[in-house]
């Protein structure tokens, strides 16, 4: 169940666990709250299955168009200098149905509906690839959208994002422990997250490529 409880006069929402550890000499159990959750957001797009070898293509077609890698966090492979990518036509219902998602997660995250363009880029992890450990200043969202993730492709990592908790002697699942959160994303797998998330991707290791779409929903 919910319960609004008061905190230095905020207001949180928070849920009640309705299970309790079994009290000793009579006392009854305390209630945990769980404070300051952190969303992300997933959902296959598997429905454009019949898309992929074509996107794919358009994506291998702009990396031999323009060889040289922008750079930023990506290593070890390429990642396009145009930050348009979803804006070509080929890719339009893509761009569509990625900012219908991004205005889901702006509804929950109570911003109602605001104004907003996508920057995108493709993104190419050739074996040993990684992206170092970064978050997306200036954005109001981010995500990627995975068009092609072969065995052995590495995971995207989320950095607990609470400061003190790093130095918790828990560690693991359990209540107030820090742990980074791995992602092993599949083809199709879109993942929307907050804009200063810090996260990396692990090593690739596999000849084919981990291809994707980054994307940072931007005011305009």
């Amino acid at each position: 169940m919910f319960k609004v409880v008061r905190v230095m006069g905020w207001s949180h929402n928070v849920t009640v666990s309705g299970r309790t550890a079994a009290s000793q000499e009579g006392m009854p159990p305390a209630k945990p709250f769980d404070l300051f959750p952190t969303r992300i957001w997933q959902v296959s797009l598997n429905r454009f299955s019949s898309r992929f070898a074509e996107w794919l293509a358009t994506i291998e077609a702009l990396r031999a168009a323009a060889p040289i890698p922008a750079g930023r966090t990506n290593r070890g492979g390429w990642n396009s200098t145009d930050n348009a990518v979803l804006h070509q036509p080929i890719f339009g219902e893509l761009h569509k149905t990625i900012r219908d998602y991004c205005l889901q997660a702006f509804n929950e995250m109570g911003l109602a509906s605001p104004a907003f363009e996508l920057q995108s880029w493709a993104n190419i992890h050739d074996r040993g690839g990684f992206n170092f450990q970064h978050m997306h200043e200036g954005a109001l969202l981010c995500g990627t959208f995975y068009l092609q993730v072969p065995e052995g492709s590495g995971a995207l990592v989320f950095k607990d994002p609470r400061p003190g908790v790093h130095n918790s002697y828990a560690k693991g699942s359990g209540a107030n422990a820090f742990k980074d959160i791995q992602l092993h994303p599949s083809a199709g797998l879109l993942v929307l997250f907050p804009h200063w998330f810090e996260h990396f991707v692990e090593p690739h290791g596999n000849d084919t490529p981990r291809i994707c779409i980054p994307f940072n929903a931007l005011p305009p």
